[in-house]
């Protein structure tokens, strides 16, 4: 019987099985997670013939080594880097043949931060909530990837895509988010309002999962006190009481009492998956639809 698992020989500075994510149990206090740049992981899965939902590796910075233990096509979406097999350089983009027992390399990124490993067949570990995805701030989920951990593959279902190399956005160099005001913009005073949308801010490097921190001008409130807890959305700029904005990514905490002057629109947030430290950051206003 042929094994289908795939041996972990360099974890990376953290790298996760994720999936679409688990929606619909924030009454639970479960986070949606799944993967940060949702585009990306899907291209993976369709280079390597699987399924749109299957479960892929999403690397951040360093990539990650991985050892199969039987041949797979394995595809490598997201940040561009090299990547090789036993040492032998072979497209980024596309998919590509890895014999059972050789070394897959995915190395650090060379823009952008989160780069996805798609295998054919899926990473197969046990889902938890309808979901494979590792939820950093719930622990729901495998645990980000160690050393020397082995994770099951499932079977392959098509054939992988004849394609040599499957184009992809270049990771932003300012990223640009549209926003709709509220809930909370009547806790800022007017010049903060002025400045959250015509303002530039930075991508901190405190930046994570759960939340996209920002650098720049701090917002002032227009009254003291603080909120009830209240339930949180994805894409959520919540402003704690340094007065830099948080835009709330995957694993955001489904409640918090800090104000939400406007949310992000959905179709803008994969990019803030591929911005580095340093990357200006503009809010940019809209109406509601």
């Amino acid at each position: 019987m042929t094994d289908r698992a795939l041996s972990v020989v360099r974890a990376g500075a953290l790298t996760t099985v994720q999936d679409r994510g688990r929606p619909g149990h924030a009454h639970l206090g479960v986070p949606h997670s799944g993967a940060l740049d949702g585009p990306a992981a899907e291209l993976a899965n369709r280079l390597v013939g699987n399924r749109p939902e299957a479960a892929v590796l999403e690397t951040t910075l360093n990539g990650c080594a991985v050892r199969p233990r039987s041949t797979v096509t394995v595809a490598v979406a997201g940040a561009p880097c090299r990547v090789t097999v036993d040492g032998r350089p072979v497209a980024w983009g596309a998919p590509v043949r890895v014999p059972a027992g050789a070394l897959l390399d995915v190395g650090a990124a060379v823009s952008g931060v989160r780069s996805y490993v798609a295998v054919s067949g899926g990473v197969a570990v046990e889902p938890v909530l309808g979901s494979r995805s590792t939820d950093l701030l719930s622990g729901l989920g495998p645990p980000p990837l160690t050393d020397g951990a082995v994770l099951p593959l499932g079977s392959p279902e098509v054939p992988h895509a004849r394609v040599d190399v499957a184009p992809q956005p270049a990771p932003p160099a300012e990223l640009v988010l549209r926003v709709t005001a509220g809930p909370r913009d009547d806790w800022f005073t007017a010049e903060a309002l002025r400045a959250f949308t015509s303002r530039t801010y930075r991508v901190s490097p405190a930046s994570n999962r759960i939340g996209l921190r920002t650098e720049g001008p701090a917002l002032e409130r227009a009254r003291s006190g603080e909120l009830p807890s209240e339930g949180m959305v994805l894409g959520a700029v919540q402003v704690p009481p340094d007065g830099r904005p948080v835009v709330f990514l995957a694993d955001h905490p489904t409640t918090g009492g800090y104000p939400v002057i406007a949310v992000v629109r959905a179709a803008d947030l994969p990019a803030t998956a591929q911005a580095v430290p340093g990357t200006p950051v503009r809010f940019v206003a809209v109406r509601r639809r």
